[in-house]
């Protein structure tokens, strides 16, 4: 009876604001990546710092989660990632054995161009490397497939 007494002398409004400002700060802490990955240290990056950047990442990518992770963040900025940044996401999709990333590479390329000639210059450029670690195009494989 004591505790019931102390919790219906808190007015039912205070209750539920506080459970308010709880929800908001797990909330904010749960979904708020956008706003921790944006920091001062890279809001004036070049866009070769970025391409040293990513180059740097990948080399020290020892697992697939490692690996994922920064192409989703490589990939996440306005711009296509430089053929020496995806020459180092490929060579370390082929050091943790991750083919389905390496083939996804060359999807997220083909997305992130402005048109199909600038994606047969990067399919040009990256041939040597996909030839050497044997990664195949989605569309040679599913020629079917839009």
């Amino acid at each position: 009876m004591s505790f019931v007494r102390a919790v219906s002398k808190v007015p039912r409004t205070a209750l539920r604001v506080s459970a308010n400002r709880a929800l908001t700060w797990s909330a904010q802490r749960a979904f708020s990546v956008s706003a921790a990955r944006r920091s001062d240290a890279h809001a004036e990056e070049t866009f070769e710092e970025f391409t040293a950047r990513y180059e740097k990442e990948f080399e020290k990518v020892n697992d697939v989660f490692e690996l994922q992770r920064n192409l989703n963040n490589c990939f996440a900025y306005d711009l296509v990632p430089s053929p020496s940044v995806i020459i180092s996401a490929l060579r370390a999709a082929r050091r943790v054995n991750d083919f389905p990333s390496a083939v996804r590479v060359f999807e997220g390329i083909k997305y992130k161009v402005e048109n199909k000639s600038q994606y047969e210059e990067y399919l040009q450029e990256l041939e040597p490397i996909r030839e050497e670690l044997g990664i195949p195009l989605k569309e040679t494989m599913y020629p079917d497939d839009k």
